[in-house]
């Protein structure tokens, strides 16, 4: 064990080497994630994708849509869940490929990719997995067909390799200088007692409006309906979402609030970030919120993704390799 701990310690990826190697007891928290998937893409390459569509229909499930309307908001794109896909491809015939976003290429994507191909539309899928199901609906000829993104080994639903890269992809922000800046500016923040809360306000500069689904997603698959949040730009607060007064932690990140809240704690952003560095610092923070409460996803994602697998129809895993 000695042995051990020296080894990470004298490593240069140190949160990396916790990703690769935690078990269920020791899951870590979404900090340490965060600065894992920085250390694997200070390693590995990222692709840079190239698609030939002028109005494709951007598809994907949670996270993944949100990470799509990231990608694709400076584009003529059409953007779809799996909820309303079928109808945007029915009703908005301009549209001229599908680009579907999916982490494991699995679950809802197959489905999605099986209606596009019902509608004779070409398919781009953007994932982390080789051999995902959803490929066997690609024409497997072109280049831009697929694009596989390294991801680390992480907890189910923590995604976060797996959408940063895809990020990076678009943005091309060097990883080392994220993680240089978490380590020497937000690391070293005085943070308040987050156990003193449980309702949580968070300001994103309006440059940035796309995160706030990401964000939302997050605290409720760590927190669920034990924590409250509203996560809004620093434009949206403006309009009356703050008339009933709450004991809550207003959190600014990038734009400093000096209206809103008593509390109130302010995460600095380097000039010039782009969205990887808004994901990786928010998330950073959001993974020190969960560090000081009790542990609500280790107690349950166990069998949350044994109700899962029934559901998809599929063996979803705690613990993604």
């Amino acid at each position: 064990m000695v042995l051990v701990i020296l080894k990470m310690v004298n490593s240069k990826t140190p949160n990396l080497d916790i990703m690769n190697s935690f078990e269920l007891g020791d899951i870590p928290t979404l900090d340490v994630c965060v600065l894992g998937a920085l250390e694997l893409f200070m390693q590995k390459k990222i692709p840079r994708m190239k698609l030939p569509y002028k109005h494709p229909l951007v598809v994907g499930s949670g996270n993944a849509e949100a990470t799509g309307r990231i990608l694709f908001h400076d584009t003529d794109s059409v953007f779809a869940s799996e909820s309303d896909v079928k109808e945007k491809l029915k009703k908005i015939k301009t549209i001229d490929g599908v680009v579907l976003i999916s982490a494991s290429g699995s679950k809802h994507a197959p489905k999605i990719a099986k209606i596009a191909k019902r509608y004779k539309k070409h398919i781009t899928l953007i994932s982390n997995s080789a051999h995902a199901p959803a490929e066997k609906y690609l024409d497997h000829k072109h280049s831009y067909d697929e694009y596989i993104f390294p991801r680390q080994r992480e907890p189910y639903t923590y995604n976060t390799s797996t959408y940063m890269g895809m990020i990076l992809g678009k943005t091309h922000e060097n990883p080392w200088k994220i993680y240089n800046f978490i380590e020497k500016k937000i690391s070293k923040l005085k943070l308040p007692n987050f156990k003193k809360y449980d309702k949580f306000y968070i300001l994103v500069p309006a440059k940035f409006s796309r995160i706030t689904r990401m964000l939302q997603i997050k605290f409720i698959e760590l927190f669920g309906r034990t924590v409250a949040r509203d996560i809004e730009t620093i434009e949206y607060v403006k309009h009356a979402t703050t008339i009933v007064p709450s004991n809550e932690l207003f959190i600014s990140f990038g734009d400093k609030n000096v209206y809103y809240g008593k509390n109130q704690l302010h995460v600095p952003l380097p000039k010039n970030a782009d969205y990887a560095t808004m994901m990786a610092v928010s998330y950073f923070i959001v993974g020190k919120i969960q560090g000081m409460k009790e542990p609500y996803f280790k107690k349950n994602i166990v069998k949350y993704c044994r109700e899962a697998s029934k559901i998809f129809g599929t063996k979803i895993e705690v613990i993604v390799e």
